[in-house]
């Protein structure tokens, strides 16, 4: 690459980091996904011990991620790891699988759950329609940000959207649990029959919880990024996890274990408990900021992985280019905005685009996350020269742990898949063939310094 092209600065802090895991992690599926993992369990103690196995999980998940990080700390995370334990062609196709499928899915499914709830303050009066103009303002304005504002527009309103956010859901937990008297049957089954779906339940926990790994797509731009990359994904992990429990102990407290099950807007039901209609309206405003932080977020980490491919492929090369102008990857938002864009509409026009969009992205997820988990083993035998800053606590045993639950997760996310047969699964299979196809036909550019 030319000398004198601009590169990512360390600009990041370890409270922009933490607010970067935040920011995503706590999205609005943590009021979309709650009513539907109660649907698939009997009571509220499998409710909050599932919930408690997701966080753990995590940490689990955060510490592996920790050594990994400390050892490569350069923009694209995942695709770094990936490369080095399998090879270029296995750290391109996560990218093809993330540019077409994952990443889009992700920031759709996020954004349609935003224009439900905006439509809420402010309608459109367009039916169906008037959620497509929402939750394309959203990619589009967000976007913007990122490319005109650099990191540091980018970073800022990541940080304000995560403390509002926060505080949002401390405001639910301290009405829940403490102003509010408790309904008699928040600890009872449900009188109506239950499908027990623990795969779902999963499937949609840990879709909550995700998000803390892509830290470490923006570690070239963490300042120190070898200690405050692994603090930020210990404590920012741990902190969610802490979150989460005590909202849905503030949930099943205020509307019963049923109501909860059967809520339509759960958070919108606890508030307007207390604060009746305009509970609703706040909530609503609440959950908008909220699903704005976790778009932003992923729009902010995903486009430096295209970044990161861009410098080690020749025919992408375009997309590995910094903008010195504006500090930031361009021509990477510009595309990943687009895809976006087209999948939006492509699948947001159907009622349940959000559980859609959740399915349609997991299997693969699920694939390459379970291979960067095993790659912690392959990366210590075969790169010996590495300083490894850091290691997980208990290796083996650790890393085994979250292999194992990245490969359940893979099994889950596969046969709720095949058993539904939804006919975005042909689109995945397509999309991944032609992926390997191109792989073949990709000369390397020079190898990056390390």
């Amino acid at each position: 690459m030319h000398a004198t092209q601009a590169t990512p600065k360390k600009q990041l802090t370890l409270f922009d980091s933490v607010s970067i895991i935040l920011g995503i992690v706590i999205g609005a599926g943590i009021y979309e996904t709650t009513p539907l993992i109660a649907r698939s369990v009997p009571d509220a103690s499998w409710l909050i011990c599932l919930w408690l196995a997701g966080g753990l999980i995590s940490l689990i998940g955060a510490a592996c991620y920790a050594e990994l990080t400390s050892a490569y700390p350069y923009e694209g995370g995942d695709y770094v790891f990936l490369t080095r334990a399998y090879g270029r062609r296995m750290g391109f196709l996560f990218t093809w699988a993330g540019f077409w499928l994952v990443q889009p899915a992700n920031i759709g499914a996020i954004a349609y759950i935003f224009a439900r709830y905006a439509d809420q303050i402010w309608p459109l009066s367009l039916g169906h329609p008037g959620l497509m103009v929402y939750s394309i303002i959203a990619v589009v304005a967000l976007t913007l940000v990122n490319i005109f504002g650099g990191v540091w527009s980018g970073k800022w309103t990541q940080n304000v959207f995560t403390m509002i956010k926060v505080m949002g859901l401390l405001m639910i937990i301290i009405i829940g649990l403490f102003f509010i008297a408790p309904v008699s049957d928040r600890a009872a089954a449900r009188t109506t029959s239950v499908n027990m779906d623990l795969g779902l339940a999963m499937i949609l926990i840990l879709f909550t919880y995700g998000g803390w790994s892509n830290i470490s797509y923006v570690a070239a731009e963490v300042q120190n990024p070898r200690k405050n990359i692994m603090r930020a994904l210990l404590l920012g992990t741990i902190l969610i996890a802490f979150i989460y429990i005590l909202v849905n102990l503030a949930f099943v407290q205020t509307l019963g274990f049923s109501g909860v099950a059967s809520s339509a807007s759960v958070a919108s039901d606890v508030i307007s408990v207390y604060f009746d209609k305009a509970g609703k309206i706040t909530i609503s405003m609440l959950i908008c900021i909220t699903c704005l932080g976790n778009i932003n977020g992923m729009i902010f980490t995903t486009s430096r992985i295209y970044y990161a491919l861009g410098r080690e492929h020749r025919v992408y090369r375009w997309l590995g280019t910094w903008s010195q102008r504006f500090d930031s990857p361009v021509c990477a938002l510009s595309l990943q905005a687009t895809v976006t864009l087209a999948l939006v509409i492509g699948l947001g026009y159907q009622e349940d685009a959000f559980q859609r969009l959740v399915i349609f992205s997991a299997p693969l997820h699920w694939f390459f996350f379970s291979l960067v988990a095993l790659s912690l083993f392959v990366l210590r035998k075969r790169d010996p020269h590495i300083t490894w800053h850091y290691h997980v606590p208990l290796y083996p045993l650790t890393p085994i742990l979250f292999n194992m639950a990245t490969l359940f997760m893979l099994y889950a996310s596969l046969s709720y898949a095949w058993q539904h047969r939804h006919p975005e699964a042909y689109w995945i299979v397509i999309t991944i063939l032609i992926g390997v196809l191109v792989s073949l036909f990709d000369p390397p550019l020079q190898a990056q310094d390390d």
